[in-house]
């Protein structure tokens, strides 16, 4: 049985790409840091969960230690923030930047060492159409998402010559709980800017993820998954 690590995957997109390789009879593990009544319902639902701090090395050695090999990594954990640049502290620069790329650096180097020895692998990291474009008031997010796919095609052409394939995607406006803070007209006014006219489903990122998993000559892309919400 393949097993499948995706960090963050208790809610929200995470828990539906992890319900995916559920499906499609993975063994899947995954990671939280805080959400105790949402990582229970993940336990009952036959996920594996494990508490850990993914922009903390010891935690993640530790992970990997209990898991073991790792066939597919998913790296979704991720913080976010709205805030003018003036406004933003540098801790807060420092752990934006700790968990969205250093816990994939972190997953990633830990799930590399037994992926090369047996010659196969994949890595997926989960960026952001911010990462793509920019966002206004998210500058800081947006930059850890861009760094995620300077990541994404570096590594790719690392780990190529080792059956390591490595792809990113993308989310745009997905339906999750994190968005649902917006107001009826909120939501509204931003489905007009989506040409396809409304939010996307957590269940079609993880349809962009199975695809990223499944064909073994993609490697090294970015794969939007926003409504075209990033065309210019």
């Amino acid at each position: 049985m393949k097993t499948a690590l995706i960090t963050g995957g208790v809610r929200g997109i995470g828990r539906s790409v992890a319900d995916r390789f559920l499906s499609a009879g993975y063994r899947v593990c995954v990671t939280y840091s805080k959400d105790e009544e949402n990582a229970e319902i993940a336990r009952l639902a036959g996920l594996e969960v494990y508490k850990s701090d993914v922009s903390k090395e010891t935690d993640v050695v530790e992970l990997f230690e209990k898991i073991g090999k790792v066939d597919v990594l998913v790296n979704n954990a991720g913080l976010s923030q709205i805030k003018q640049l003036q406004d933003v502290s540098y801790a807060e620069w420092q752990k934006l930047f700790a968990v969205n790329v250093g816990g994939a650096f972190l997953c990633s180097r830990e799930a590399v060492k037994g992926m090369i020895s047996r010659q196969n692998g994949v890595i997926i990291n989960v960026a952001s159409v911010w990462g793509e474009v920019g966002g206004s008031c998210e500058s800081v997010y947006s930059s850890t998402k861009s760094a995620l796919i300077g990541f994404t095609k570096a590594l790719a052409k690392e780990l190529g010559y080792s059956g390591i394939r490595v792809n990113s995607i993308s989310p745009g406006v997905i339906d999750t709980p994190m968005n649902a803070r917006f107001s009826k007209d909120e939501r509204s006014a931003i489905c007009e800017e989506i040409p396809v006219g409304r939010m996307g489903s957590g269940e079609e990122v993880a349809d962009a993820v199975w695809f990223l998993v499944e064909n073994e000559y993609v490697t090294g892309i970015d794969l939007p998954v926003n409504g075209g919400f990033s065309i210019v």
